[in-house]
């Protein structure tokens, strides 16, 4: 009985509060930084114990060690909502009456802020340590990612699109466990090259071929788009080919860094 009582008021808590229309934008953007902290801390208290070499780190190897558990969790969550809200759920159903550049739930737009929240959580450690955690690239992909994923939260507009860009992070966890490898001195093991082949694959599907997949049904869907408003009509199209322009120099370097790579390994 009283384990019933907990889910019920568990339930009564997420349903009134923190997916209620009045509240979803805050309580979403807080709860994405409630979350990094959790998942920085948690990374910090998992490898302290089941990593040796974590405490032979310096500072700022620590802190960006952190920071990269912080962001799989970030990629993680956001990968399996955006997959689920784009693919399997009916909210962007073609079957569906209406535009579908105007479609939104109180869960997708909680999803939103909760990316938004990591976001910023990531870019204030970014300027905090610039440049150790990156550079001018990082400053632009996130400060771009803030601004539309922010209009698309508190717009509704633009929702479908804003979920395919975000299904890239699908590629975050194995750029990280790249630089863990690195960082432990397993760059010549066999996990490293399966990680690196690994991530060209799904970096070509994720952040080239999706994109491109993407561009044709903003194609298809224009007429819907140009009845956005002007900011979200721009963003519909500028963000998507930043973004996708920068895919293709970061696929041109992981590219280059397989094929050297491979020829070791000969």
């Amino acid at each position: 009985m009283a384990m019933k009582s907990y889910r019920y008021q568990a339930e009564i808590l997420v349903k009134d509060y923190l997916l209620a229309d009045p509240f979803v934008r805050y309580t979403s953007v807080l709860g994405g930084i409630f979350m990094c902290k959790m998942a920085y801390d948690f990374t910090q208290l998992i490898s302290s114990f089941y990593f040796k070499g974590y405490a032979s780190l310096t500072k700022i190897q620590r802190i960006e060690w952190n920071n990269r558990g912080m962001s799989n969790g970030h990629a993680v969550f956001i990968t399996l909502m955006s997959l689920y809200l784009v693919f399997f759920s009916d909210l962007f159903s073609d079957s569906i009456e209406g535009l579908v550049t105007f479609r939104n739930s109180n869960l997708s737009t909680f999803t939103l802020g909760v990316s938004v929240g990591y976001f910023m959580t990531d870019l204030a450690m970014i300027f905090w340590l610039y440049p150790s955690l990156g550079g001018m690239e990082y400053v632009l992909h996130h400060v771009l990612s803030i601004i539309s994923i922010s209009y698309s939260m508190l717009s509704g507009e633009g929702q479908l699109y804003t979920y395919m860009v975000l299904i890239s992070e699908t590629t975050t966890p194995g750029i990280n466990l790249r630089w863990f490898l690195d960082t432990a001195g397993m760059k010549r093991s066999s996990a490293y090259l399966v990680n690196g082949v690994a991530m060209f694959f799904a970096w070509l599907i994720a952040r080239i071929f999706l994109f491109l997949y993407l561009f044709y049904h903003i194609y298809l869907h224009y007429d819907q788009i140009r009845q956005m408003h002007t900011f979200g009509y721009l963003l519909s199209f500028l963000v998507p080919i930043v973004l996708f322009a920068m895919n293709m120099m970061w696929f041109g370097k992981i590219l280059k860094g397989l094929k050297k790579m491979l020829a070791k390994r000969q």
